[in-house]
């Protein structure tokens, strides 16, 4: 009860500041709009480079004799580990 009658009261302060100082709040919104702009952009821009860096290295990369040996490796251990927990479970 007691956060939502401070949030109420923040609210009307809000709208209460909002309608004294809308010029300040529009000089505020204009500065910031681009700054975010620009940081988003240059994110997507990190995050493209990345995704695309990936698909290079994806077309690029073979599969090396060892391969399927570190597969069957892990088979085996995950088999083992199935078993020791079937044995935990029936002790």
């Amino acid at each position: 009860m007691k956060t939502l009658i401070g949030g109420a009261i923040a609210a009307v302060i809000g709208v209460i500041g909002l309608a004294i100082w809308f010029d300040a709040f529009l000089q505020l919104l204009a500065g910031a709009i681009p700054g975010m702009l620009l940081l988003g952009g240059c994110l997507a821009l990190y995050l493209g480079f990345d995704e695309l860096k990936d698909t290079w290295q994806g077309e690029n990369s073979v599969a090396g004799p060892g391969a399927d040996s570190d597969m069957d490796k892990f088979k085996k251990e995950n088999e083992d580990l199935k078993k020791e927990i079937e044995a935990l479970k029936t002790k």
